[in-house]
């Protein structure tokens, strides 16, 4: 029992660390670009109680939490997310541009800390016996969870960060078509990543298109991480730990 609330602790301070330095990067980005709307709110900070979402954050990843608890007995699937940081495009000089590169700082900030992490599990053999297995699981889990943060977010259906990402590329005509998605994006990406591939497993069918493009572009990109940082490319055998 012991045991278990370590490694829920463990995981949650990784998932908690990773999303709230993505929604921090958000904000200093906009600051930079001339946007103080965040730091006027009180949401351009490092404290993770600022960015809860009370359905994002606490019921969603609540309820997957038990539930996968009292049916499978461990954690395999997390979702949620946190409370937007407030960007007020008009302050821009370019607002298309400038909102990309905003949406585009969380996910490069993810990225970052995983390498980060990365580069850490070197001092993991200087420490024994407990700590030794709490640093690497946590370091393990936070390389996972920034990787799988910034590929989720660069899924390019707005308000995902790979929408807006897309919004800022694509030709006028069509950002704005594509920029149209955003009231109805969230519930697009839930419809995938969780209703269609539970009717589907219903009907007898494997469709979960969300979790396959997850897992086939996870390997690669933290095999790349992992020798960036100086380990060779088991991003396979990360996965398994977690």
């Amino acid at each position: 029992m012991i045991q278990t609330v370590l490694d829920i602790a463990v995981v949650a301070v990784a998932a908690i660390l990773a999303i709230t330095l993505h929604e921090a990067a958000h904000g200093y980005a906009a600051l930079a670009l001339g946007d103080d709307t965040a730091r006027a709110a009180g949401r351009l900070s490092l404290n993770p109680i600022r960015h809860i979402d009370r359905f994002g954050t606490i019921i969603l990843p609540g309820f997957l939490l038990v539930s996968q608890l009292l049916t499978i007995g461990r954690v395999g699937f997390m979702f949620g997310w946190a409370k937007p940081v407030p960007v007020s495009a008009w302050k821009f000089r370019d607002p298309r541009r400038g909102m990309m590169v905003v949406a585009a700082a969380g996910p490069a900030m993810n990225f970052l800390l995983a390498w980060l992490g990365a580069l850490a599990l070197h001092v993991v053999p200087l420490f024994g016996g407990l700590a030794l297995f709490l640093l690497a699981e946590f370091l393990i889990s936070f390389v996972i969870y920034n990787v799988v943060l910034a590929i989720f977010n660069l899924i390019p259906i707005p308000p995902l960060d790979g929408g807006r990402i897309a919004v800022g590329l694509l030709p006028l005509p069509l950002a704005r078509a594509w920029a149209g998605m955003e009231r109805v994006g969230l519930l697009i990406v839930l419809l995938l990543l969780f209703l269609l591939p539970a009717l589907a497993r219903q009907a007898g069918y494997d469709f979960n298109p969300i979790q396959a493009l997850l897992l086939r572009v996870l390997v690669p990109v933290l095999d790349l991480l992992l020798m960036l940082a100086g380990h060779p490319a088991m991003g396979r055998d990360l996965l398994g730990n977690v």
